[in-house]
């Protein structure tokens, strides 16, 4: 059920604030320390941000899809290392468990997860598994009343500072969907281990890194909904949202970067003019704004669809695919309007620059939304 006007107005308002006044000024020092100051997660927990998707009778805040994404633009605003914090929460980590779980599956973790009590894991990617999920070979044997998990899961987001993690493994033969289940495992299970953090090109402070599974024995009661064979479905039905939801990140992370590059071509003056009057700089600006309000009007009919009840498959697809390409494009742009300070570390496009180049791989990739859109597609008008 969506706020009412006036609350959401409200909630976005505070969230807007609390990236400027908070998130904004703490970015170098997450990029030195690659961690989140543990201040600021208690912020985000008051603030009720690790519940936004979670319904309300799960202590969560119960947003629409509409109204997450109007969140997602104001978080895009600053660092994405302070949305991926909580993102695996509100979506990922957490909505696996709103799809499918049992009862007793929701009523132990989502109130957890909607609180930032624990932050949730979703463990699919592998050393061998990654565009092509299917071929995940994470085993989990049935041994009378609990599974034995053995397997390496690599690049999972949250992985180090993770209380639940959301794992697929193979519970039957062959490559098909129902050969793949999904387990909610909780941190600390004998057998379950991870890895160092990655070293990675950028976004500092969000963290990821492999989980690995020898011997893990979890009971039958943590397959989730208490079905075999679900595993495959529920990721692909949860990587829908996620798609929408990183869409609209991209957006406002888009945003930021056309205000900096805006508000250095009015302040760097060149041959006796602010370059912001040379017509090549305002072009890179006018493309970049054509660009964002684009990807912006399209996260947003999505999302309105989903509020409906229809499908998403193919525009969810098409969103996260422009949305992540548009991205890149604007930071290039900006770091282009910067000239050498564009180069310089002192400078947010110089960073947002390496941090951006995710957004083209994770939660599918430029080519894999290309095949589904394609298929999507050709289905739908053949």
């Amino acid at each position: 059920m969506a706020l009412d006007v006036e609350t959401f107005a409200m909630l976005r308002e505070t969230v807007a604030r609390f990236v400027a006044e908070r998130l904004v000024p703490m970015e170098a020092v997450v990029a030195e320390t690659n961690a989140i100051p543990a201040t600021i997660v208690q912020e985000m927990r008051d603030l009720g941000l690790f519940g936004l998707s979670i319904a309300e009778e799960y202590g969560g805040l119960g947003l629409t899809m509409e109204e997450e994404v109007r969140i997602v633009l104001e978080l895009g605003q600053t660092s994405p290392a302070f949305r991926s914090t909580i993102g695996t929460n509100i979506g990922i980590g957490s909505q696996a468990i709103v799809l499918a779980g049992t009862a007793e599956q929701k009523r132990r973790y989502l109130p957890q997860l909607a609180s930032g009590a624990i932050i949730g894991s979703f463990a699919l990617t592998e050393p061998d598994a990654g565009s092509d999920a299917k071929s995940l070979r994470t085993m989990a044997r049935r041994d009378g009343d609990s599974y034995v998990l053995d397997g390496t899961k690599r690049y999972i987001t949250n992985a180090p500072v993770a209380g639940l993690f959301s794992v697929m493994a193979r519970t039957g033969d062959g490559g098909g969907a129902d050969a793949i289940s999904c387990f909610l495992i909780d941190a600390g299970t004998p057998g379950l281990s991870i890895g160092k953090p990655d070293k990675k090109m950028g976004q500092a402070g969000a963290l990821t890194c492999d989980v690995i599974f020898e011997g893990c024995r979890v009971p039958a009661t943590a397959l989730l909904g208490g079905v075999a064979g679900n595993g495959f479905r529920t990721a692909m039905q949860v990587l829908d949202k996620g798609r929408l939801h990183i869409a609209a990140l991209c957006v406002g992370m888009a945003e930021r970067l056309i205000r900096e590059s805006v508000h250095f071509a009015t302040s760097r003056v060149q041959f006796g003019q602010p370059i912001a009057e040379f017509q090549l700089i305002q072009a890179m600006i006018a493309d970049g704004q054509a660009d964002t309000l684009a990807a912006r009007a399209l996260v947003l009919e999505t999302a309105r669809t989903r509020d409906g009840g229809g499908r998403i498959t193919l525009p969810a697809a098409c969103a996260k695919m422009f949305a992540s390409e548009m991205l890149g494009r604007v930071a290039d742009r900006a770091v282009q309007i910067h000239g050498g300070a564009g180069y310089m570390t002192e400078y947010a496009v110089e960073r947002f620059y390496r941090d951006v180049r995710l957004f083209r791989i994770f939660e599918g990739t430029t080519q894999i939304q290309q095949l589904l859109i394609a298929r999507e597609t050709i289905k739908s008008l053949a």
